[in-house]
């Protein structure tokens, strides 16, 4: 499903170039449930944006489903990214001026598929269907979270990507989210990946990988 080989990743500050991954190695089955851990700067979220397509790798190769997504054109990406891949971020990235059934309309337009009874019926999933027609201001931190999960599923996705997915929650809405998302990532047999410094919130992975110093510790 993916496949990272011998991927680095590093960022010029002050004019010094700064290591962030050194040589990661990794392999994900397809429908498997793997959360990354390790303390703030340890290369986590990097490392899940690399594989997510969002960040070139300085050296190395990503590949999904056999297809080394680096090397395939803009327009290429941006394709595969839309009809195989959600995201979900700590800070949810909803659009202010968009109800919550808008956000989710988001991805379908983009690709021309825009399909706003299915829509409705993800909104209704993740257990919103009285909140459709709301703005993101008018709705709480956890609603806007499950709108970034409802938006994040209702292509399909094949994978899925979760940055910190209840990091700006209280642990009631955070465990509640963590529930609909394991639900419906099981339900449709797709593959997530989540980073998270809550080691509690790691159990419920198939593996769980701890990012230290820009490298999976053994």
């Amino acid at each position: 499903m993916i496949t990272a080989t011998d991927v680095h990743r590093s960022y010029y500050l002050a004019k010094k170039e700064v290591s962030v991954l050194r040589g990661i190695y990794l392999d994900i089955k397809a429908g498997e449930k793997i959360f990354l851990c390790g303390p703030s700067g340890a290369g986590k979220t990097t490392l899940m944006y690399t594989l997510a397509g969002l960040e070139r790798p300085n050296k190395g190769d990503v590949s999904i489903n056999g297809t080394s997504f680096y090397k395939l054109s803009s327009a290429q990406q941006a394709r595969l990214r839309n009809d195989k891949i959600g995201y979900i971020f700590q800070s949810y990235f909803l659009l202010p001026e968009l109800t919550a059934l808008e956000n989710v309309l988001v991805p379908g337009l983009i690709g021309g598929k825009s399909d706003r009874e299915k829509a409705k019926a993800v909104l209704v999933r993740v257990g919103l269907a009285h909140r459709i027609n709301h703005l993101p201001s008018e709705l709480s931190g956890g609603e806007q979270q499950r709108v970034a999960i409802a938006r994040a599923l209702v292509n399909d996705p094949a994978i899925i990507f979760a940055d910190e997915p209840t990091g700006n929650l209280d642990s009631k809405n955070g465990d509640e989210i963590m529930k609909i998302l394991l639900e419906v990532v099981a339900e449709r047999k797709a593959t997530l990946v989540v980073v998270t410094h809550d080691m509690d919130l790691s159990c419920h992975g198939d593996r769980v990988l701890t990012i230290k110093d820009g490298k999976i510790a053994d």
